[in-house]
């Protein structure tokens, strides 16, 4: 099956480079749907399904291929290399910002600047490095999905996108967890959760924009703070915005923060 096909990639705009957006867990490329308009004019903008969600070839899931990120990684490394992407921008929200950390490290010549919007390399706590969970929390999560994943979509849903003054935003992301096969549900949620990346962020050579939300349940501030600190070239930026997924309850401070981050020149 041709990789265009399988992610069920659809491209827009024009421009002399390529910014490609990656969704995080549960959600598909609708998420970006009011980001990436913004950058139509001056980029070539690429969107994409991770294997598994949204309109992607459910038949191409594979539970080996996809039992760590580096599956996913490859992926995004197939799908820029079929759109012959080199030197371009990659958008990662949550778990896809560590997606495109060993996407780079694979493919050094694919992106010359990445956003990490709302990162997270380890959500459970280690030591001195605070994820934001207890590794017993992260199994209880995981064991809901386990035995109730509508339950748990209904449940998390509203947590992780905050701003209960706007339950439109915990019915969106509800609505697109409960659409995922909830088997592959259950496998992304503990290559998401269980995952630890740390170790890649030093190794990291495209210029880098943190964004982090001012309150976020699932990548709290002191974890963007970490990534960024990790990082040989990065700038951090403290959203106003609230919950886990700015780009759709805060799009134009996001894009704000993006195209600041993209004017700006290299140090």
């Amino acid at each position: 099956m041709d990789v265009l096909e399988r992610n069920n990639v659809r491209v827009e705009g024009a421009g002399p480079r390529t910014m490609v957006f990656a969704h995080g867990f549960g959600c598909d490329q609708n998420m970006w749907r009011f980001v990436w308009p913004a950058f139509a004019q001056g980029y070539r903008v690429v969107l994409f399904d991770h294997v598994g969600c949204g309109g992607s070839a459910l038949g191409a899931y594979d539970p080996q291929r996809y039992a760590a990120l580096d599956g996913y990684a490859d992926d995004v490394v197939q799908i820029c290399r079929r759109l012959g992407v080199t030197d371009g921008v990659f958008v990662g929200h949550s778990v896809s910002a560590m997606i495109g950390v060993l996407a780079a490290e694979a493919a050094p010549d694919l992106f010359r600047e990445m956003v990490m919007v709302c990162p997270s390399p380890r959500y459970i706590d280690d030591g001195a490095y605070r994820g934001g969970f207890s590794e017993a929390q992260i199994h209880e999560l995981l064991a809901f999905l386990d035995e109730n994943h509508m339950g748990w979509s209904r449940q998390m849903a509203p947590v992780i996108v905050g701003n209960p003054d706007r339950p439109e935003l915990a019915e969106e992301l509800t609505n697109a967890f409960c659409r995922t096969d909830p088997e592959i549900a259950k496998r992304f949620a503990r290559v998401t959760f269980l995952s630890d990346h740390r170790d890649a962020l030093p190794r990291v050579r495209p210029r880098c924009l943190v964004l982090q939300c001012a309150e976020d349940v699932i990548a709290p501030q002191e974890v963007g703070e970490f990534v960024h600190a990790q990082l040989p070239d990065s700038r951090y930026v403290l959203l106003d915005a609230t919950g886990h997924c700015p780009n759709l309850s805060a799009p134009d401070e996001t894009v704000a923060a993006m195209t600041g981050f993209l004017a700006s020149p290299a140090a």
